[in-house]
């Protein structure tokens, strides 16, 4: 994959333009989030939020948040820093939706986006956001593989999915549809799976994942409320 990313860079000017954009983002040349937002059309939608969550390396905090369209039904993450022991401003609590516009930036599969202009005070979401089947979230996952070889993960909302825990016949935990018949391998060192079993109950749930070739990470699930992992 790194070879891949090198040739992509020796031969920028012959990509096409969203595919070039991502080899950019992928070397470490970032886009400045003020010239984004000035420049790049919005897309405006109630944004639901699905979860966050926050990564400290002891030098710089992270945190994750991903939203959903409610119209557009596009995923987005924001990505925004803290110094150590500082948490970043940006905070949306999940189970909430807010009416806002989002900048997206350049790339073949864009996913992460800048928080523009903000219409209206958050509100509450009812329920869980509608899922697809495990078959439809693996070609979800490939479609933007496609469009981003060095892609580590999608988000998607899986339906009717239990929690599996490891047993004799399969070492790691898995996401298995209500059928029994397809079933994702859960990432190992994944948080929140004896919570999310027990809030399962042996019960289909809905459960929104980042799906990737580590597995699927689980983040939230509604319980009827959305519960962080």
């Amino acid at each position: 994959m790194l070879h891949t990313l090198n040739q992509g860079w020796l031969n920028l000017e012959k990509l096409p333009g969203p595919l070039a954009a991502t080899v950019r983002s992928r070397v470490g040349i970032t886009t400045d989030t003020a010239t984004l937002l000035s420049s790049e059309p919005p897309v405006r939608d109630h944004w639901r939020i699905l979860a966050g969550r926050d990564s400290d390396d002891g030098r710089l905090i992270t945190r994750r948040i991903w939203l959903r369209g409610r119209d557009t039904g596009r995923m987005a993450l924001l990505l925004s820093y803290g110094a150590a022991g500082r948490a970043p401003e940006l905070s949306l609590p999940a189970g909430l939706s807010i009416e806002a516009d989002l900048v997206y930036y350049p790339g073949a599969g864009p996913l992460r986006a800048a928080l523009g202009t903000r219409h209206a005070p958050p509100t509450e979401s009812p329920g869980p956001p509608p899922g697809v089947s495990v078959e439809a979230a693996l070609n979800t996952y490939g479609e933007a593989l496609s469009k981003d070889p060095w892609l580590e993960a999608w988000p998607v909302v899986v339906e009717n999915v239990i929690p599996i825990p490891p047993s004799a016949e399969a070492d790691d935990w898995q996401l298995a549809d209500e059928a029994g018949t397809s079933a994702l391998p859960v990432a190992r060192n994944s948080q929140g799976l004896w919570q999310l079993t027990s809030i399962s109950g042996g019960r289909p749930l809905t459960v929104f994942i980042a799906y990737g070739h580590r597995g699927a990470v689980p983040l939230a699930t509604w319980a009827p409320e959305p519960v962080p992992l």
